[in-house]
């Protein structure tokens, strides 16, 4: 058999495959302990309160017990990254629409308890082992479909895609939303009949016009629903992908 090809040093890390180092006294110090210090910082204080001293101090150990396992900042967001997601949900007897909705909904309602992760760097493709099992229920939901294993790799990523970017535009939306309600309420229709001119703007004319913007509240009031309207039209277009191919 041929010899196992080494894995990245970040990606030994994720899935605790990475030694330590072995310098000092032994280690009384697990790389899960530091990531769930990490994370309540973050649920406590916002991603920008943590850093190795922060987390140090949550855990009453000296900065550089921390380094022995964590070399650095970026290690331990791409681990907090990992650690955010809680097991998905089970999916078996769902047919893959509802698979798919069941999963996303789920995606997100785990991530709004971590408001932070909305602000954690994207650098690649799920690697972690939450991060996967994630990625494997998503695709096992499409499992009875006509669709090339390929396919159904583009469908999730794409859903990735739209989660991620609801959940970083909902929790911004919901932050202004809080400060000022006024923002989203009649007075942004009434602002944009002043300033929207109809022959530059005809079709947002059109909708100023048709009183879409006058409601008590017509934006950011309910951002699940409107995350459940985004989310009801791509798995619109995946079922008349489907049914072309």
């Amino acid at each position: 058999m041929p010899d196992p090809v080494p894995l990245p040093d970040e990606i030994a890390l994720l899935w605790g495959r990475r030694e330590s180092a072995r310098r000092g006294p032994k280690a009384m110090l697990s790389v899960d302990e530091i990531v769930r210090a990490a994370v309540t910082v973050a649920d406590a204080d916002g991603l920008a309160a943590v850093s190795m001293a922060k987390v140090a101090a949550e855990l009453g150990k000296s900065t550089m017990a921390l380094y022995r396992h964590v070399r650095s900042k970026d290690e331990l967001l791409m681990l907090m990254g990992d650690a955010a997601l809680a097991d998905p949900p089970d999916l078996s007897g769902m047919d893959w629409r509802t698979g798919l909705t069941t999963w996303a909904l789920s995606i997100l309602a785990t991530l709004h308890e971590h408001g932070w992760f909305a602000q954690l760097p994207v650098n690649g493709p799920p690697i972690g082992p939450n991060n996967l099992a994630w990625f494997d229920s998503a695709l096992g939901a499409l499992t009875d479909t006509p669709l090339a294993e390929l396919q159904k790799v583009g469908i999730v990523q794409n859903l990735i895609t739209f989660v991620h970017g609801e959940m970083r535009l909902g929790r911004d939306l919901q932050r202004s939303y809080d400060r000022d309600p006024d923002r989203f309420g009649p007075d942004y229709g009434r602002a944009l009949a002043e300033l929207i001119d109809p022959v530059r703007f005809p079709a947002l004319s059109r909708v100023v016009s048709s009183g879409a913007f006058s409601g008590p509240e017509m934006i950011g009031q309910d951002l699940e629903e409107d995350f459940r309207f985004g989310l009801e039209l791509y798995l619109d277009g995946v079922e008349a992908f489907m049914r072309r191919s």
